[in-house]
């Protein structure tokens, strides 16, 4: 399942699996508990395919710290906990995305970003990305 599929909705622990839309929203399945929820056009929602993270030079899309943290990490849940202390958390994500913007990405999003990778990776839902990549490759040579 690609990206495009995954929210995030604010206020709302975990990722949510978009399930079908509805006249006033959408239902969306957590993939914490599996338990649907409907959601209305007023709720913050994010998808994760639109989400990136500022470095010194450009915005990179989440989707591509993904796969930076699934290959530092063979494919296995992170080596860091997301309650890990603000210090290890930073160290860690240094060495995922060397050059972040320590001024705009904060120990919170970092914290997130793990939290999704480990979620998205117990769901075995991160075997699209490369395939997504390639795909973004391809266009941006078009």
């Amino acid at each position: 399942m690609s990206l495009e599929k995954v929210i995030s909705i604010s206020g709302k622990p975990g990722l949510y699996k978009l399930i079908t839309q509805t006249r006033g929203g959408f239902v969306a399945e957590s993939l914490i508990d599996n338990k649907r929820i409907s959601v209305s056009m007023q709720n913050n929602v994010s998808v994760l395919s639109e989400i990136a993270i500022y470095t010194l030079t450009e915005e990179v899309p989440l989707r591509q710290v993904f796969q930076s943290i699934k290959e530092k990490e063979n494919g296995e849940k992170t080596s860091v906990k997301p309650k890990d202390s603000k210090d290890k958390l930073e160290e860690y994500f240094f060495n995922v995305l060397p050059d972040y913007d320590e001024d705009r990405v904060y120990a919170s999003d970092i914290k997130k970003v793990i939290q999704w990778y480990n979620l998205l990776q117990e769901h075995n839902m991160l075997d699209g990305l490369e395939a997504t990549e390639a795909e973004t490759v391809a266009d941006e040579e078009e």
